[in-house]
């Protein structure tokens, strides 16, 4: 999904040397950076949001001065949120970050009651312009109440994504512990979920727990069969526990689905470093 939010990095370190070299490969590059979720149009939102959100993408500097004089004219709490939503994406748009992360707080704290799901990508949205300034230690309280709103609005799917990018600020901050629980929040909520699954296989393995992180993998792979990182992942884990054989039939398989990827150029690099292990 594409947003107007800038990219946010949520970085931990790169994939390194193979393993069995006395290193371990991180979070994938592509699990790093996740794209920023969609802004949270719902799909019967009255026209003067959709309306202003086009403006936002298109000429933010006008959709400012529209947003605020709906404000001005707001009738219900609803619209009160949805004008701050609109005022926050057009200061994404002019790269003011602070002003959109304090918008877009407002919005999550106007959105009504009994749309807790609405509310929470809003606070969601807080937490990635958070980061967009660098600022994980803002975002991470941003982040956390996201996850508990959606988590009460009974939105799992929303829940557990919240809670994905929850652990990754985490992990950046440091945390790796703080962040476990929080994926397995986000298991909980949507055990379907093959990047929760996936996410805590690698960090379970980053902390040289390679019995928690095989079965998480195994979970993964049951989900999603034929996805490359999750088959890079598997053939790590079976080569830091000394599953030569299993670690080799799981390269070679990352190999045949993702030819040419670059899950596959490192799965050729694995393999070839497990022919020789001595190689330095």
């Amino acid at each position: 999904m594409t947003n107007l939010l800038a990219s946010v990095a949520l970085s931990v370190l790169q994939v390194g040397p193979f393993p069995g070299h006395g290193a371990m490969p991180e979070v994938p590059e592509e699990l790093r950076d996740r794209p920023p979720r969609s802004e949270p149009v719902e799909q019967a939102q009255p026209s003067e949001l959709a309306k202003c959100l086009r403006q936002a993408s298109t000429d933010p500097e006008a959709a400012l001065d529209t947003a605020q004089r709906w404000r001005e004219g707001a009738q219900t709490q609803l619209e009160m949120a949805q004008s701050a939503h609109c005022l926050g994406l057009a200061l994404v748009q002019s790269n003011r970050m602070a002003e959109a992360r304090e918008a877009f707080e407002l919005a999550s704290g106007e959105a009504p009651a009994d749309n807790l799901a609405y509310s929470a990508r809003l606070a969601a949205m807080a937490g990635n312009a958070a980061m967009a300034q660098g600022d994980a230690e803002a975002a991470l309280p941003l982040l956390d109440r996201a996850g508990e709103l959606a988590l009460a609005a009974e939105d799992d799917e929303l829940g557990a994504d919240l809670r994905v990018d929850l652990a990754r600020v985490l992990v950046r901050l440091g945390r790796p512990e703080d962040a476990a629980s929080a994926l397995a929040e986000a298991r909980d909520a949507d055990p379907l979920d093959a990047e929760a699954w996936l996410l805590s296989a690698t960090l379970s393995r980053r902390l040289e727990r390679l019995g928690e992180a095989q079965g998480q993998i195994e979970h993964a792979a049951m989900l999603a069969p034929r996805d490359a990182q999750i088959g890079l992942e598997a053939g790590v884990i079976a080569a830091m526990s000394g599953r030569a054989e299993d670690a080799r039939a799981s390269f070679e398989s990352v190999i045949d689905v993702a030819p040419g990827s670059p899950e596959a150029e490192r799965a050729q690099t694995y393999l070839e470093q497990l022919e020789t292990p001595a190689a330095e």
